[in-house]
């Protein structure tokens, strides 16, 4: 997850000072949901 300035490059719009990247050991436990689905799971994607 990131807060701030966006990529310009990937279409992004925000614009801010900062970028900031929050990073985070997600490998016992950690799980990631788009759409109602689950793409990630204890450190790797599912799809």
């Amino acid at each position: 997850m990131a807060i701030g300035q966006s990529y310009l490059q990937t279409g992004g719009k925000n614009e801010s000072a900062v970028h900031w990247d929050m990073i985070t050991d997600m490998t016992q436990g950690g799980e990631i949901w788009a759409d109602g689905e689950k793409i990630y799971l204890d450190g790797k994607f599912l799809i």
